[in-house]
This record gives C-alpha cells, sequence and structure tokens, in this order.
C-alpha cells in the first residue's frame, strides 16, 4: 500500500476536524518545525565565540559518527553534550537559547508548519512541542508559536541550578517520548484516537502508530516505508521562514 496524500490544504482538514481540547496536536521540533537541527545552531555559536575548545569539537563530532553508525544510544550522546556544559548555569543557557532563536533558528521555522500550528490552535486544539531536544533549543520555539506545552528532555541540575553535566531520566526519544505523550493525554483528558502527530524520525514511529492521526513530515527512509505500508499521508515541506508568511500551497508538497 502506498502512503496517500491529505487534502490540498492540511489546514481545511484540520478545520473541519473535531473541534475542543481534547484533540491533540503534538509536534516534533527538528527537522518537522524548524528546518534542522537546533542543537546545531548552539554548537555552531559556541564554535564561533570559541567557547568550545578542541576536544569538545572532537568529541561531539566523534560521538555523532558513533551514532549515525549505530554503535551510541541517543541517551549517551545527549549526556556527552551535556558534559560539555557541567557547572553552566541553566538560566544563563536559557538566555543563550533565546538569542540563538533569535540570530540563527527562527528563520528556520517552516512556515507550512507554523500554519499547521496556528490551524490546531484556532481549532482549539490542545497544542504540544514533543522533542528529544532539550528545553533551551524546545522552548523558544514554543514561545514564538504560542504554543503553551513542551514535552522535551531537561538538563540535570543541582542545587544552585548549575548543570550536572547529565540529562534528567527517562531521556524522551523513541519509546520514551511515545509515553511521555500517553501520560500527558492522560492528565489532560485528550483522546489519542483524534489526536495528530507531525514527526519525520524513524524513531517516532512509536508514537505514530499510536495516534488516530499520524502526519509524517519529510519522514526519512524508516518512517517512510511504514508510511506507505500503513497508507499514512506524508506532507512534504519545503522553504524556510526567511520568507514572509505565504499561501501554504507554496511551501507543501505531497507524496
Amino acid at each position: 500500500m502506498t502512503a496517500q496524500p491529505v487534502a490540498e490544504d492540511p489546514t481545511a482538514e484540520i478545520a473541519a476536524s473535531a473541534p475542543g481540547p481534547k484533540v491533540g496536536a503534538f509536534f516534533d521540533l527538528d527537522g518537522t518545525v524548524v528546518d534542522g537541527f537546533t542543537a546545531a545552531a548552539h554548537a555552531s555559536d559556541r564554535i564561533r565565540r570559541r567557547q568550545a575548545g578542541i576536544g569538545e569539537m572532537l568529541g561531539v563530532v566523534e560521538a555523532s559518527m558513533r551514532y549515525r553508525l549505530g554503535r551510541m544510544r541517543f541517551e549517551h550522546l545527549l549526556n556527552r553534550a551535556a558534559g560539555y556544559l557541567q557547572g553552566d548555569s541553566l538560566a544563563d543557557l536559557d538566555d543563550v537559547g533565546e538569542r540563538i532563536f533569535v540570530e540563527s533558528v527562527s528563520s528556520r521555522v517552516f512556515p507550512a508548519m507554523r500554519e499547521i500550528v496556528l490551524a490546531h490552535q484556532d481549532r482549539g486544539h490542545t497544542v504540544a512541542l514533543s522533542s528529544s531536544a532539550l528545553t533551551i533549543h524546545a522552548e523558544p520555539v514554543a514561545r514564538f508559536l504560542e504554543i503553551d506545552h513542551v514535552l522535551c528532555n531537561h538538563f540535570e541540575v543541582d542545587g544552585a541550578g548549575n548543570l550536572t553535566g547529565r540529562i534528567a531520566k527517562p531521556v524522551v526519544w523513541g519509546r520514551n517520548k511515545a509515553s511521555a505523550v500517553v501520560r500527558f493525554c492522560d492528565a489532560n483528558a485528550i483522546d489519542l484516537q483524534n489526536s495528530y502527530f507531525y514527526a519525520d524520525g524513524d524513531e517516532d514511529a512509536a508514537l505514530m502508530v499510536m495516534v488516530g492521526n499520524p502526519r509524517p513530515v519529510n519522514p526519512r527512509p524508516k518512517l517512510a516505508a511504514l508510511a506507505a505500508e500503513h497508507g499514512w499521508p506524508i506532507l512534504r515541506v519545503t522553504g524556510t521562514g526567511r520568507s514572509r508568511r505565504s499561501s501554504l500551497r507554496r511551501f507543501v508538497g505531497f507524496d
């Protein structure tokens, strides 16, 4: 079975959906709402400001390569990155995250996805970012899109509010992300079978199979194959926030 396209304008489908907060709309961040990876913008900023030594740069590259080759778990990759920030103030990093968003990330928010978020908000749906990103990367995007709920990873901090170099457990990724969304739905009386999930990653299959309205966005190979198997509609979004708000059709194509 091949994946079937949704309506030509996804916002029209949303406008015709059941209204109210019992319908959830969950959005992955990197590669789905934002073109690229927000953590990469942070790493580039540290390099430009000469805050990252050669050991950190080589360590990040080595860890990323091992992760891509399947030789490192995502949890270990995230803790490796957090280790380089050990001792930093979380409050200061929150400010850094906001600055990086304004300087580098805001222009990479997909205009099509911004319109889809707005369509769900206009329908009164409960909208949330559900991402494996860290708070300093996810929360500025949520504020920009006026999304009230963020399910993501958190730095572990000590009593003084400084980073310990570890990530709070459980790490939000794959099945743990799905579990976090299920808990959120249970706590907020959201009907998962009437809800939507927008994501691009192969690891997001765990949640895709649970929601009533799975919406792969620019999916990676394994997720694309799963979408074809189940007949899920695939959204192809292009363009970035460097352009002003335009018609959704300019930025979205469908398989």
